[in-house]
């Protein structure tokens, strides 16, 4: 779960900017490297591929059925272990942590639905994973994109 946000989140607005954790070469590679995939080009361009791909999903700009190349080829292998049954996902060792990624996207749909959404604030680029019991989180976070927009509020409600 937490890499499926962190790879939603790899584009941040900083100072109106956008800014690309996977843009440059050494800085994917340590970001995927961070996150348990190999950091080769290939992986790199499969990560930018599947978050742009799922950033639309996520948004409602694009169908599900945009993700569907990124899991051609793939397999999940039923594997009886003493603990039971676990799913091993057979993929290309480039391809690994970007199916994986989608993998993540599609358990969250199904398990917590509605709850994986871009943050409120019209001038962030970040997604949340509402946790909350009540479901209504709206800011990425409180500290910064929620404080801006109550204060925006309040400057228009006292003008």
């Amino acid at each position: 779960m937490d890499v499926l946000l962190d790879l939603l989140n790899s584009r941040p607005l900083i100072n109106g900017v956008e800014q690309d954790a996977l843009a440059d070469p050494a800085a994917g590679r340590r970001w995927a490297r961070e996150h348990g995939g190999d950091g080769s080009l290939a992986e790199l361009a499969l990560l930018r591929e599947a978050r742009d791909a799922l950033r639309d999903v996520v948004r409602g700009n694009r169908s599900p059925t945009t993700l569907g190349p990124l899991l051609e080829g793939v397999h999940q292998i039923p594997e009886i272990t003493s603990d039971g049954l676990r799913w091993t996902v057979q993929t290309p060792p480039h391809a690994r942590l970007a199916v994986e990624t989608v993998l993540a996207w599609a358990a969250t749909e199904q398990h917590t639905p509605g709850r994986l959404r871009p943050c409120a604030n019209t001038e962030c680029q970040l997604f949340l994973l509402d946790r909350s019991r009540a479901n209504r989180a709206r800011w990425c976070s409180m500290a910064v994109c929620g404080n801006r927009e109550k204060a925006r509020r309040h400057y228009e409600r006292t003008r």
